[in-house]
């Protein structure tokens, strides 16, 4: 791996040179950017680049690629910085290469139900946009306010509506991409079934921004379902809440959405946002968000209806039935501000399980016991429906788990048990920096080679976004 401090001079002496591709305005060197863009939402970590710099087409962007890869200089790749796995952390120094310019909805294919936009559009805008258009689409991670289309793409993002329409992957059709030595290739077609040689669209979706650079992104959308019904269960214990949601899915219903959040969790977030929208008792370990949603009321209330008495065996408290648009925005703000309150409030360390949904309760269960056996509090959030949790750490005197004999021991634990119970280390947010050494329990030295080999082809010199997901031999 490249010296940082090497990396970090090599790149400042050509300054002028990445002047004379985006021009002067578009490149930033003075200490405030290079703050700014030192970090992503992961933990607490900093690294600065050497360089910001800021393009606006897919010709700059070659450019800039050409020159560095000739240079061997390190690029990071960032969208929005919401990321959670240090995936846009600039660690090496180097170039730190923003395409928050790129932000243009290209166009809106109605029909075709497709839509085309450059990857610094912000997630919420663009579903509003074809929302317009009475179209959908669902992949929906909880910062859409904020975070870009591109870093979704490098994460294959998923959401609260993954549980019934899928994640990223499911709706990206086709890709323009810079590659590290500047060529720009397309990686499909615009079509929704391609058999037509190996898969380059799902292969770059999820590197992580380690093969190319996303400029283009051609979009699968839905038509947009007319109504929706939501409803929060309390659970008087957090594994039964686990329980319930493997039954649901087994009694035939598929929410749109299936939350879970256990109670401290709940109660750091509602005094964060200020709200009392969720009754919370003493007695009370845990609250499924559920909706169902579609375009027949009737059919919905019936599902409704049959979901909360189903949940009766699973010794759930009284249901509370979203009455109004009011209501159902307030409690999913309650869900989509949990990571950001319980961060705010000393849960700096996250983890991104997944496990087949039937094992959630076994997960819940060994998290608490591994919080107790290496002494840290735990609290439990995500996407129920998925089996994907979001398992929240404080650890006194640790407040990253980046390279920390303190953390390490039980991160490896947390994620032995995650294989045992046939899941993986993250379901959302991407290896990235900080998971990369987890790497091995989860697959054999073959399959780590095998992407090892397909990192070389793509990047040869090792300049973009060198040192995430694994270090190269």
């Amino acid at each position: 791996m490249p010296n940082a401090a090497a990396t970090a001079d090599k790149a400042l002496q050509y300054i002028d040179s990445l002047k004379r591709i985006v021009g002067d305005a578009f490149v930033f060197t003075d200490e405030e950017s290079l703050h700014k863009y030192a970090h992503d939402e992961t933990e607490n970590l900093h690294f600065l680049p050497a360089v910001v710099v800021k393009p606006r087409s897919t010709d700059e962007i070659s450019a800039i690629m050409q020159f560095c890869n000739s240079n061997k200089i390190p690029v990071t790749p960032r969208g929005a910085g919401t990321g959670l796995s240090g995936g846009a952390l600039p660690q090496l120094g180097g170039v730190l290469l923003s395409t928050e310019r790129m932000n243009t909805i290209l166009e809106i294919d109605e029909r075709n139900l497709q839509v085309t936009t450059e990857p610094g559009v912000i997630t919420e805008v663009l579903q509003n946009a074809v929302k317009e258009k009475g179209l959908f689409y669902p992949p929906d991670p909880s910062s859409r306010g904020s975070c870009f289309i591109g870093g979704n793409i490098a994460e294959n993002s998923g959401g609260p509506k993954a549980v019934k329409y899928g994640v990223v992957k499911d709706y990206v059709l086709n890709l323009e991409v810079v590659l590290p030595n500047g060529a720009v290739i397309w990686t499909g077609a615009n079509v929704l079934k391609n058999s037509t040689g190996y898969n380059l669209t799902q292969l770059i979706v999820g590197s992580e921004g380690t093969l190319g650079i996303v400029t283009k992104i051609v979009l699968k959308l839905l038509p947009f379902p007319k109504y929706d019904l939501l409803m929060l269960v309390p659970f008087n214990s957090l594994e039964k809440a686990g329980e319930a949601v493997s039954a649901i899915f087994r009694a035939g219903f598929t929410p749109s959405a299936m939350e879970l959040v256990e109670i401290n969790a709940l109660k750091i977030v509602s005094k964060f946002v200020d709200s009392s929208v969720v009754p919370v008792t003493d007695e009370m370990e845990a609250h499924l968000i559920i909706e169902v949603d579609g375009n027949h009321m009737e059919t919905l209330m019936s599902e409704m209806e049959a979901i909360a008495e189903l949940l009766t065996k699973f010794d759930c408290g009284d249901v509370f039935f979203a009455d109004d648009a009011q209501q159902k925005a307030e409690l999913w703000k309650l869900r989509r501000r949990v990571a950001e309150a319980v961060k705010i409030d000393g849960y700096t360390i996250e983890e991104d399980t997944v496990v087949p949904r039937a094992e959630l309760p076994a997960l819940i269960r060994g998290v608490k016991a591994l919080g107790k056996q290496y002494s840290f509090d735990v609290v439990c959030y995500g996407h129920a429906g998925d089996g994907n949790l979001h398992i929240r750490i404080k650890k006194p005197g640790s407040i990253y788990s980046l390279n920390n004999p303190d953390v390490i021991p039980a991160l490896k634990a947390l994620f032995e048990l995650v294989k045992q119970l046939g899941g993986t280390i993250s379901g959302e947010h991407g290896i990235g920096l900080i998971q990369k050494e987890y790497m091995n329990i989860v697959f054999d030295d073959a399959s780590l080679q095998l992407m090892r080999g397909i990192k070389k082809i793509f990047d040869p010199n090792n300049i973009l976004n060198s040192g995430k997901i694994f270090d190269m031999d």
